[in-house]
């Protein structure tokens, strides 16, 4: 089963971590008014918002194919006077980046959302043996719809065109409503979270992906944020940490043996072609990962990180040189990294699970590593303070922390952490939300906006009243 559908039954199931609320919204360093939460609700036109989210959510845009989408959302930039710019890698796969305010004195924030969306990669010779037929004729990977209930169905939606709609009709909403931010508000949207990664032979600026989305975004973007949110799913929580991966090659050795004169052992033990020790290797490294989830969850006010273990595919021979079997045997293990934690750790775990295998010989290669980030508390205390604040002004309640599935996986948070710029997700139900959910989503982001970057007075009509929420001695 594709990870998204289990992801997607998990929440249906579990929604939020209902806990202790570990947000201030007195840390907020702007206070919002009540006549200010007023405006910016009445501003933001929720079938607006939902035809926007159907339309970008309706281009195709799997990973390495985000250029229409991009161009979209440049346009709706443009049109809305955000003054958008791209900055990209490559001209097929940009960074869209639009900006709101910064004409006072005012913390800046950074919003992103990702264009690319988790689907089959669309090559029939490739996706075949990776999906069933049936996985492979799901409508949503690819389209979107409001269904009978008045759902907005589809997994581009949710993950994470949603989102990102959300970000644009909030600054929208703010513009509407006559209210100037004092810091400076960018709204980005990147290729490449999602993937792919450069293996083996599948290498190159083709094959990149977060390395030329917020990653490349934050070193060449023209933006300097001291807060950033990543846009995502998270059922209205918030978490300010999450996980990073390494994916090892371990490939187990053995000897090619012509078929005709091979003698077959009794005992698969015996056999000199590596495939047939697959399976202790496969119990070793199955127990290296339950020892490594059992060991490595980390939490943190901010979030419960619990990093996971699946070995994601076998390379094996040459299904067109079949006359002597393989002397050679791969499997590619997914290793979730807890924030703090290292590939190392990791490596050296899984070179001594196999030190206990019988097999002829073997060798571990990381080929893949991103390490997991999280923010300071007290750094970010003002951003969460931020976005709790906002929450209970627009839903009543105070802001919940995430559900460990949500900072247990990589968003692009991990790449303002790293650079010590406090980052956190928060966002929507990731599972087929409703209108109402989207709009409420966007009345967070937009109080956000203002609660963090403060109102640039110039914009001021007279109608300063006292706050409801938030509000420190200084604007960052």
């Amino acid at each position: 089963m594709p990870s998204l559908f289990r992801l997607n039954r998990i929440m249906t199931e579990n929604t939020t971590n209902a806990g202790v609320p570990f947000a201030d919204p007195a840390k907020a360093p702007y206070p919002i008014s009540e006549q200010e939460r007023a405006a910016i609700a009445a501003a933001i036109d929720q079938d607006e918002l939902v035809e926007l989210a159907l339309e970008l959510g309706n281009i195709p845009s799997r990973s390495r194919e985000e250029a229409e989408a991009a161009q979209y959302v440049f346009d709706w930039m443009d049109r809305e006077g955000f003054q958008p710019r791209r900055c990209g890698a490559t001209p097929e796969r940009p960074n869209i980046i639009g900006e709101y305010g910064g004409s006072g004195v005012g913390a800046n924030l950074l919003f992103t959302a990702h264009l690319d969306t988790e689907s089959p990669s669309g090559d029939y010779s490739q996706d075949k043996f990776r999906y069933k037929e049936t996985t492979l004729r799901d409508p949503e990977w690819t389209q979107c719809w409001k269904d009978e209930e008045g759902r907005l169905r589809g997994y581009p939606i949710s993950n994470d065109r949603g989102p990102m709609s959300c970000f644009m009709i909030a600054a929208k909403a703010l513009k509407k409503a006559g209210i100037g931010l004092a810091g400076k508000c960018w709204l980005t949207a990147c290729p490449g979270e999602i993937g792919p990664e450069p293996i083996e032979e599948f290498e190159g600026i083709d094959y990149l992906g977060k390395d030329i989305g917020a990653h490349y975004l934050f070193h060449h973007g023209g933006v300097a944020p001291d807060y950033a949110i990543a846009a995502e799913g998270t059922d209205f929580g918030l978490t300010w940490q999450g996980c990073g991966y390494a994916v090892f090659r371990v490939r187990i050795f053995g000897s090619g043996m012509f078929t005709p004169i091979l003698e077959t052992p009794e005992s698969v033990s015996g056999h000199p072609n590596p495939i047939y020790r697959l399976g202790p290797v496969i119990e070793a490294l199955h127990g290296f990962g339950r020892r490594w989830e059992a060991e490595s969850a980390h939490e943190t006010p901010g979030g419960l990180s619990q990093p996971k273990v699946q070995i994601a595919s076998v390379r094996a021979g040459m299904p067109t040189d079949y006359g002597a079997g393989t002397e050679v045997c791969a499997l590619y293990v997914e290793v979730g990294l807890a924030p703090g934690q290292k590939s190392a750790d990791a490596y050296h775990r899984i070179t001594a699970a196999m030190r206990d295998v019988d097999v002829q010989s073997f060798d571990v290669e990381p080929v893949v590593v991103r390490h997991g980030f999280e923010a300071r508390p007290q750094e970010v205390a003002p951003l969460s303070g931020a976005v709790d604040a906002a929450t209970r002004l627009a839903r009543g309640a105070p802001l919940e922390r995430a559900h460990p599935v949500y900072s247990s996986m990589w968003r692009d948070q991990n790449v303002f952490n790293m650079h010590g710029i406090p980052a956190v997700t928060t966002g929507m139900p990731r599972w087929r939300p409703t209108p109402e959910d989207m709009a409420s989503s966007a009345l967070v982001y937009a109080l956000t906006m203002l609660a963090i970057c403060g109102r640039d007075d110039s914009g001021l009509s007279g109608n300063e009243t006292s706050s409801v929420y938030g509000g420190n001695d200084t604007p960052f």
